[in-house]
């Protein structure tokens, strides 16, 4: 509380200074000092509701406390005042995305965006996601195609839109698109669990299997290519190696892939093993 009455006693001589509470505000903001920084801005708003930076401010402010949706409404009353700044609607279509879930909105406010930098990259990108997310497959797969003709060895284009046509349905089509992320990041563990994920649905067994096995020499800590590859040695016949990787799978995650494997069918015929029930009780 003393430190409270330090910082705005400055300010007792002229209580209806917009600027003195703003410059209050950015400097505690500055300082990471967000719950005090919130109170000034909102002084600040007391006497000028019109100002463009400190609601786009008091938005950032937000944010840092993870008060999500204040936070959005903040950026939208900035982005009211002035239509045409770039980062209003943009942090705005952020907050929507990635803490709020809210897609539609998050769409809207990327297009806003694209309206003020057509070429922006992470609008278009973000626009992808809030698409894929909200099940508008063409929509996401649509963005993802822009920025590939901009950036045809841009990793994260290509792993998305392969995440958006294997989320289509469109299994082969997918696999070619992680297949170029593959040439761009030769050993990236998510695409190449993706691409063994992929194959073993197709019935390629094989194939999936060489994918996990270098899923898994990339990655060793990472548990989902390990069970993936479990299910691989089980469909393909071979006891050991399905062993050996569902062990290692549960190694690293019990919980999740004792329950999982309780109700896969691939270990159906493994199910008469003893191994088995004692791997799951253990």
């Amino acid at each position: 509380m003393t430190q409270r009455h330090a910082t705005y006693h400055p300010l007792e001589c002229r209580p209806d200074s917009y600027q003195a509470w703003y410059q209050q505000a950015r400097l505690l903001r500055f300082r990471k000092d967000y719950d005090e920084a919130l109170y000034s801005y909102e002084r600040a708003l007391l006497y000028y509701p019109g100002a463009y930076a400190a609601w786009y401010e008091r938005g950032l402010t937000l944010e840092a406390l993870r008060q999500y949706e204040q936070a959005a409404q903040s950026y939208e009353r900035a982005a009211q005042l002035r239509p045409q700044d770039y980062w209003a609607w943009y942090n705005q279509g952020c907050v929507a995305l990635e803490e709020l879930q809210d897609y539609k909105r998050a769409i809207a406010c990327f297009q806003q965006a694209l309206l003020l930098r057509p070429e922006d990259y992470w609008s278009r990108y973000r626009q992808g996601e809030s698409f894929r997310k909200l099940g508008k497959f063409d929509g996401a797969i649509a963005c993802y195609d822009k920025l590939l003709a901009a950036h045809p060895n841009d990793y994260w284009a290509w792993y998305r839109r392969g995440d958006a046509l294997r989320e289509a349905g469109y299994l082969e089509l997918a696999l070619t698109c992680y297949e170029n992320a593959l040439i761009v990041r030769s050993q990236d563990y998510w695409s190449l669990y993706r691409q063994g994920q992929i194959l073993r649905a197709l019935g390629r067994i094989e194939s999936a299997l060489q994918c996990l096995h270098y899923a898994v020499t990339v990655r060793p800590e990472t548990e989902l290519a390990w069970y993936e590859r479990a299910c691989c040695y089980a469909q393909y016949g071979d006891l050991a190696g399905t062993i050996s990787s569902l062990e290692r799978a549960i190694e690293l995650n019990r919980d999740r892939y004792t329950l999982a494997a309780r109700s896969e069918p691939s270990f159906n015929k493994l199910r008469q093993h003893q191994w088995f029930a004692s791997l799951l009780t253990a």
